[in-house]
């Protein structure tokens, strides 16, 4: 098998595993959100400062937690990255996992907004229509459901502003999300002692499939950011875009054909616009992807 469809194939693992995590998360849903996000913390951590221990990589780690802006700009992501998680977790728990889905559809038009507001980038004319389009959605669905998708809005924002800080560091995704974790780490684990001081902790030896799970959490974040990393050093950004849209598909089917959450009227008018903005979007993407070629 070739590098190019290695990369292709852990691209499809990894957004089948982030399309998914809607069902590891409604196991979870009778567990306080906060303190799922601190066990998803703690073992990520754990994992990701082991496998640069055993990648020998760990000096790059302590380099990047000396204070000065790099600490700075890690904590920034952090904070970016946990509001995220924690927006994404609660979602779920509460049946609001369709609107969570239309975060992740946006996303990569929100990307496209902040390129052209933070970094002065050139949108072509499809892309300022796949942006228009998406607007013209949110306004829609805002209007019709009496209230702003606050869900999909803060999690295609907080990621959308999450990639913009990622812009600023030289460091890889893995050594990156280690600093991040180990930013929150204290926090964490202050937290989730509360939690267990107040004898409402779900770990344990007597909550063995709770304590499996949240463990779990850990390498449910890892492994697929890993595989992420793997794929775009081996597949094309374009192709590695457009794979990107089964996480958003498949977490919308979990939430309309397993979760059964209500798909009203507004909500099957503004999700084709998006759809389309998403198409015009590609387009668009692969037009750019061409284009060196064929100037060559």
């Amino acid at each position: 098998m070739s590098d190019a469809r290695k990369g292709i194939l852990a691209m499809v693992v990894t957004c089948v595993i982030w399309g998914l995590s809607p069902l590891y998360y409604k196991l979870l849903s009778h567990i306080p959100p906060i303190e799922i996000l601190t066990h998803r913390t703690i073992w990520s951590a754990v994992i990701f400062t082991g496998l640069l221990l055993f990648q020998g990589r760990l000096h790059l780690l302590w380099s990047a937690m000396k204070p000065g802006r790099g600490l700075v700009i890690i904590a920034v992501a952090a904070t970016l990255i946990s509001i995220n998680w924690f927006v994404f977790i609660w979602s779920i728990a509460n049946a609001h996992a369709t609107e969570a889905s239309l975060g992740y559809f946006l996303f990569p038009l929100v990307a496209v907004l902040f390129g052209r507001l933070i970094f002065a980038e050139t949108l072509s004319r499809l892309q300022l229509i796949a942006v228009g389009m998406a607007f013209c959605a949110v306004v829609l669905l805002t209007v019709g459901l009496g209230v702003a998708p606050w869900i999909a809005l803060i999690l295609s924002g907080t990621f959308g502003f999450y990639g913009v800080i990622k812009k600023q560091l030289t460091l890889g995704p893995v050594v990156s999300v280690t600093g991040e974790v180990l930013v929150l780490l204290p926090i964490a684990a202050v937290i989730l002692f509360n939690i267990h001081s107040g004898g409402t902790g779900r770990f344990g030896p007597d909550q063995l499939q709770d304590s499996f799970l949240l463990v779990l959490s850990g390498a449910l974040t890892a492994t697929p950011l890993i595989m992420f990393s793997y794929a775009t050093k081996r597949a094309k950004l374009s192709t590695i875009g457009l794979l990107q849209y089964i996480n958003p598909t498949l977490q919308f089917i979990c939430a309309v054909a397993i979760f059964g959450e209500p798909f009203g009227f507004w909500h099957a008018i503004s999700f084709p616009i998006i759809w389309g903005a998403l198409a015009v979007y590609t387009v668009a993407a692969l037009r750019q992807d061409k284009a060196p070629s064929s100037a060559v």
